[in-house]
Parts: C-alpha cells; sequence; structure tokens
C-alpha cells in the first residue's frame, strides 16, 4: 500500500511540473487534497472561519460586497512563522483600482492562521517553488495569506478581481476554492503577459485551486451573479502568495 507521504509526495511533485512548464496549473479537489493531506474534518474547522470576515473598506468602486482578513508569515523550507499584523500594500502598476495606498484588513483569526490545512500548504508548496526558482533551501519568503467573501445580490455584482486582469506583484501565487454558494459564473481567466489566453475554467469545487507564476501569468476572475434571488450568494476563496525575501513590500514615501 503506498503510503500517505509518498502519496502526498508524488501529487506535489506532478503540480510542480505542470507548474514549472507553463507558468500556471489548475488542479481539481482530489488532486490537492492529495497533495496536502487534510482530513474531513480540518476542512471544516478551515473552511468555517470564513464565516467571520471583517468589510473591505477600500474598494474604490464604491462596493460593498468584499468581506476580508489578511495576515503575513515568514517562511523558510517547510517553516512559517506568523508576523506582527501589517497592512497590505500593492503599487497601482499592479492594482489600478485599490493600489497605492496601506489596507489594514482585520487580520486572521488564530483558527485559520493555524490551521493544519494552511501549515499544510506552506509545507508542500514552498519546497516547490524554491525548487522550481533554482534557490538555496533555506531561501526565506515573505507570505500574504488572503480570506476573501465575495458576496452578490441581485442590486450588486459581485466582483473577484474588480481590479480586472492583473499580476500581485510577487513571485508565486496560490488561489484556492473554499465555497461557492447559490452563484453562476465566477471564471478563472489566464493569460500571458501579453494578455494572450492560456485556460479559462471554473473553481467550483471546495479545494480545488490553482498556482501560478506571477512574473508569467496574468490571471483573473469573472463576477459572480446570484442564482436564487431570495438565497444568500457568495464566493469563498483562500489566496497565499509567495515573495523571496524576508520583509514586506518597502512602501512608497507617498503611501498612505
Amino acid at each position: 500500500m503506498t503510503s500517505t507521504f509518498s502519496a502526498s509526495t508524488a501529487a506535489a511533485a506532478t503540480i510542480a511540473d505542470a507548474l514549472g512548464e507553463g507558468g500556471f496549473v489548475h488542479v481539481p479537489a482530489p488532486g490537492v487534497q492529495q497533495a496536502l493531506g487534510w482530513s474531513e474534518e480540518e476542512w471544516a474547522a478551515f473552511a468555517a472561519s470564513w464565516d467571520e470576515l471583517g468589510p473591505d473598506g477600500y474598494m474604490a468602486d464604491g462596493g460593498r460586497y468584499r468581506l476580508r482578513r489578511h495576515g503575513t508569515f515568514a517562511v523558510r523550507g517547510a517553516e512559517a512563522q506568523r508576523g506582527a499584523h501589517q497592512p497590505h500594500f500593492q503599487s497601482r502598476d499592479y492594482n489600478p483600482l485599490n493600489g497605492g495606498v496601506q489596507r489594514w484588513f482585520e487580520p486572521l483569526k488564530d483558527e485559520a492562521a493555524d490551521s493544519p490545512v494552511l501549515r499544510a500548504i506552506f509545507e508542500t508548496f514552498t519546497p516547490v517553488f524554491t525548487a522550481l526558482d533554482g534557490r538555496d533551501p533555506a531561501t526565506s519568503w515573505h507570505s500574504e495569506v488572503h480570506q476573501f467573501r465575495i458576496e452578490t445580490s441581485p442590486t450588486e455584482t459581485g466582483r473577484p478581481t474588480p481590479e480586472g486582469f492583473h499580476r500581485d506583484g510577487v513571485d508565486w501565487v496560490l488561489v484556492m476554492l473554499i465555497d461557492r454558494r447559490n452563484v453562476e459564473q465566477g471564471e478563472t481567466e489566464i493569460a500571458d503577459l501579453h494578455g494572450a489566453p492560456l485556460g479559462r475554467f471554473t473553481l467550483g469545487a471546495p479545494g480545488e485551486a490553482v498556482l501560478l507564476d506571477d512574473r508569467r501569468i496574468m490571471h483573473g476572475v469573472t463576477p459572480i451573479r446570484p442564482i436564487a434571488a431570495d438565497q444568500p450568494a457568495f464566493r469563498d476563496a483562500l489566496v497565499v502568495t509567495w515573495r523571496a525575501g524576508d520583509e514586506a513590500m518597502v512602501l512608497p514615501e507617498d503611501a498612505v
């Protein structure tokens, strides 16, 4: 019988091969679960933390459809240490809608930050990214973790990526679906740096994910709309980014 360890290692190696070749890989939920090895109970506890997100008060489009929490980690090898709470910052080069300012979001709750699911993400994928980049195994990474809930209703369209097709300004990105309730559309679109389409798919099952090299790939998600007008409708997602180096992005002098 194949051990859990060897099965997860083989799954991660398959993901790494595809990621290195094309710059992105779309992984169905069973493949992600095999690579990370969470239990049903661990997943349920992790997913439940999306019910306690705070409002995103920085939406320049005036939308009130996005809830989120945010945290940072210092990652080296398979080890991840949570950092002090700090703002999220993107330059307007990467986020022309909401960039250029320090954005303070509610911090991750301990049950999310300490979840075996998140720990398995760091333990499994950090060595993959390190190897694909040809870096020393002891390379330090600055990682940011974002919990998103995008809500939609008959009177407000939910936009998972209101900034449109974009890069995040990091090295590597993981986007994992946590849940979809009563929504249609929300297709993930992948393109090269010239905008040529490379892939289009819907993250539909909890745990389904896409990993991408942010230096080579642009991505976006089409708006979501409710199916039944009289029921709650939302899309929950986890986004984790890795950027080589110990520190968060240096802020320009005019960032507030």
